[in-house]
């Protein structure tokens, strides 16, 4: 009888067990459980493995001691602050004339509809909500399935959303930095959403970064209105938030997506910033210019602003330099202001370094930003440190690390050639 009762309850709790998971694998519950499930499997690993605490620090090769484990090597930073010494040859582009006109005092486009974000997909779910206001025909699961197909991808750049846009719908698309609250609100008055890249600190966790849709401004309010895909539609954010601190954090990006017809009038816009190369020489200046006046985490971005431009401008030594400049500060921050995901990102750093034949500073700072993560990946930070294995002669360490960034981002073009002049 005793027997027969441990049976009943044993095929009991069996039976139990496949109906929660039977229950679970229903797309209604799974989408909802999933990312709560998530987020505290990510609460133990961080609890574990405190983040914060861990430091960004590649030093030059002929002064290090590198090992397996060094995410402590102290650096000095460089004493130098780079101002522009050159001007490169700028991209031939037709004649722009901006010609300012009065905008109102308050803009709401109506048109663009809000989406709440699936578990950790914002830059899908902010790249829908933007296509959309163009009469797209979509949502987050259709630009999800081209830009992270992998649930463990970490992050969508916006330099990943700019072929999308050109390569999978019928619109025109353009990404520029350095941009302003009056530059929104011209945008804005002239009927261009504007998606903007922002940090983010919740009360209950580390800074992270994160997108909006701008879609109006209030002059009355001081407010821009946003549609956030993690906390509300038309959500209010203050012009002094943005402008003084979340968007320096992201180097004041912007990504405009507009009819092929329409460019003329964005040019016209835009100005000077229609050139790429122009847009980053003022970037700079403006960077430069504010650097004396920012401390603590915003100072760790104005460095990094400023060595990442001068990165796409071409100045490779001096971007490295500032690099250095920017890890050493962020090591003097107290932990709990630490910005430790920044290279999900924003990974010029690495390329930086690779090309300033820093080989052990790319794996160190791709072994550091790995370690913080649980189970979800960061293709990039995979393919430079596959890059560094492989100038280094490690021809197996970088063919797994090729590997895995193109299982997180199978359509990563310059993973999928590297991997294959491997083989």
């Amino acid at each position: 009888m005793k027997s027969q009762k441990i049976l009943i309850a044993t095929i009991s709790l069996l039976v139990l067990v496949l109906l929660c998971a039977g229950l679970y694998l229903l797309p209604p519950v799974h989408s909802r459980l999933a990312w709560q499930l998530a987020s505290l499997q990510t609460k133990i690993h961080y609890f574990l493995n405190p983040p914060d605490q861990v430091s960004f620090s590649p030093v030059q090769e002929e002064l290090s001691l590198a090992t397996e484990s060094n995410t402590q090597i102290s650096v000095i930073p460089p004493s130098a602050t780079f101002a522009p010494t050159e001007t490169p040859t700028p991209i031939i582009s037709p004649t722009i004339t901006q010609t300012p006109t009065a905008i109102p005092e308050s803009v709401i486009l109506s048109g663009v509809p809000h989406e709440y974000q699936s578990f950790n997909n914002c830059g899908p779910a902010n790249l829908s909500m933007l296509l959309s206001y163009w009469d797209w025909e979509g949502d987050q699961r259709t630009t999800k399935a081209v830009l992270r197909p992998n649930e463990d991808d970490a992050n969508v750049m916006p330099e990943e959303m700019l072929p999308f846009i050109e390569q999978q719908t019928e619109l025109s698309a353009l990404l520029r930095f350095g941009g302003d609250l009056d530059l929104i609100k011209r945008l804005i008055a002239a009927g261009f959403p504007v998606l903007i890249e922002i940090g983010h600190h919740p009360p209950n966790d580390w800074w992270m970064g994160h997108y909006v849709v701008v879609s109006g401004y209030d002059d009355a309010r001081s407010v821009l209105i946003t549609q956030d895909s993690l906390i509300m539609p038309d959500l209010p954010v203050a012009y002094m938030d943005l402008e003084t601190r979340w968007w320096r954090d992201f180097n004041f990006v912007y990504l405009v997506a507009y009819p092929t017809e329409r460019e003329n009038e964005l040019a016209s816009i835009l100005g000077a910033d229609y050139d790429p190369i122009e847009n980053f020489q003022r970037t700079l200046h403006k960077t430069e210019a504010e650097l004396s006046d920012l401390k603590g985490r915003d100072l760790f971005f104005g460095y990094f602003n400023q060595a990442e431009t001068l990165f796409r401008l071409g100045r490779i030594d001096e971007a490295a330099a500032v690099f250095d400049q920017a890890f050493a500060h962020y090591n003097t921050l107290e932990e709990k202001q630490r910005p430790w995901r920044v290279l999900w990102y924003r990974v010029d750093a690495y390329q930086t370094y690779f090309e300033n034949e820093r080989y052990q500073s790319v794996i160190d700072l791709a072994r550091a930003t790995l370690s913080m993560l649980n189970k979800r990946g960061l293709e990039e930070s995979h393919y430079w440190r596959g890059m560094a294995f492989e100038a280094l002669g490690e021809f197996d360490k970088a063919r797994q690390d090729y590997e895995i960034a193109l299982q997180l981002r199978p359509t990563y073009r310059d993973a999928l050639e590297s991997l294959y002049k491997l083989k």
